[in-house]
């Protein structure tokens, strides 16, 4: 696919909105408006700072169902957002954790939001919700039923799991394109925060061919020049909130920066794809070090 098509760059940055507990989950705290109000917070934070797409995630919903969660959170998540997609002018998807892909097809179908993420579309993986297996029958049909045009862009073993048997990264990433028919593949670390390493991604994009890889965790302004050199995008969260803390919300000085990153990384590619002699992108500062200079409160 041509991710022109939905974020108008072939190279997009996708920030994560997580989003406060829901109904039903263990912390909800009875004020679903609350949860409303962060979300456009950081929505707005996200699009001021430059991203090319928002993704939706109920994160804060742990511990989370295996494979289907409660109506009231498909029913909130669906209102949250279609607010957000009336607030920004950048593509929104959503990722309805932990596997209720069903779900995220619904949502995005409904409100007319333009991807979802699936954690395990193929294969089985163990997780702390127990096994989880792979949608992608049930998935694929019921796009087709819906009529939906909703990209699925679909994790490679997935962070926070371990596949059943030995791990095969490129014949994971075959199978999750041409059996499960993704739109689209996301390489993650081990754990929230952790990178996917160079060398898988060069794996996985050799094996993708012409689809999309995405970074799916642990990008930093540090790290995603050299992440983007063997990658199509990037969906990041921890390192755009305040101080880093995945806890805090979105801090749109640090979206910056992390976009900028991007941008400077991808030109030094374009250059050096004309001047092999071209240096690789330099570190970026902290911005959490350079506030009184960046002229914040």
């Amino acid at each position: 696919m041509d991710l022109t098509d939905i974020f108008r760059t072939p190279n997009p940055v996708i920030g994560v909105i997580h989003l406060l507990p829901l109904p039903g989950s263990p912390r909800w705290r009875g004020n679903l408006q609350s949860v409303i109000s962060r979300a456009e917070q950081e929505a707005t934070a996200l699009a001021s700072g430059g991203v090319d797409g928002i993704i939706v995630e109920n994160f804060f919903d742990a511990p989370f169902a295996g494979t289907q969660v409660d109506p009231a959170v498909v029913s909130a998540m669906s209102l949250i957002v279609y607010r957000l997609q009336q607030l920004v002018a950048i593509p929104v998807g959503v990722n309805v954790l932990r596997n209720d892909a069903r779900s995220a097809l619904a949502i995005a179908t409904c409100v007319n939001a333009h991807f979802i993420r699936v954690n395990v579309l193929t294969g089985v993986m163990a997780t702390d919700q127990g096994l989880i297996e792979g949608c992608a029958y049930e998935l694929l049909r019921y796009r087709r039923e819906l009529g939906s045009s909703v990209a699925i862009f679909a994790d490679v073993l997935v962070k926070h799991a371990r596949p059943l048997g030995s791990p095969n990264l490129t014949t994971a990433v075959q199978e999750t394109l041409e059996r499960g028919l993704a739109d689209g593949v996301i390489l993650s670390g081990w754990a929230t925060g952790s990178p996917p390493s160079f060398e898988d991604l060069e794996l996985a994009r050799a094996a993708a061919k012409d689809r999309p890889v995405f970074i799916g965790s642990g990008a930093t302004w540090e790290n995603v020049g050299r992440l983007m050199q063997a990658a199509d995008g990037v969906i990041v969260a921890s390192s755009l909130k305040r101080r880093g803390d995945i806890n805090e919300p979105i801090d749109p000085i640090r979206v910056g920066h992390f976009v900028e990153s991007v941008h400077e990384s991808l030109e030094l590619l374009g250059d050096s794809a004309l001047d092999p002699m071209i240096a690789a992108p330099a570190v970026q500062e902290d911005p959490d070090q350079n506030r009184g200079r960046l002229h914040l409160r």
